[in-house]
């Protein structure tokens, strides 16, 4: 069974940073793509980044803040949060998705989802 976990949200201070990590377990991820998207209240969820064998893709919102890297041989997929600001405040999601060719920015397409760790960022 596949299970994806996030980790590392928490509380800071605009202009800060936080890094988030998400591990996978129960199947081999290589070929998977793994994304990351956010969802504050009120609001639907919205892609923040995801990398494949190809590259990375962010949103425009958070070019030149944020950097996602994977490690393949911990089954792992980070996301470094710079520069912060308080609409950056959401509940964050890690998600995998087992087609390669997949658009990577479409949530419909991703098949598992970890349950989300909360960011919060004070102005």
């Amino acid at each position: 069974q596949v299970q994806l976990q996030e980790s590392g949200g928490g509380l800071v201070q605009a202009g800060g940073s936080l890094g988030l990590s998400c591990v996978a377990s129960g199947s081999t991820f290589n070929t998977y793509v793994m994304g990351w998207f956010r969802q504050a209240p009120g609001k639907e969820r919205e892609f923040v980044a995801a990398i494949k064998w190809s590259g990375e893709i962010y949103s425009d919102f958070v070019k030149g803040r944020f950097t996602i890297s994977r490690d393949f041989a911990k089954n792992m997929v980070y996301l470094q949060m710079n520069s912060l600001k308080p609409e950056d405040t959401a509940v964050y999601y890690c998600a995998a998705d087992r087609n390669p060719l997949a658009t990577m920015t479409r949530a419909s397409e991703y098949d598992y989802w970890g349950q989300g760790t909360q960011v919060t960022v004070s102005s």
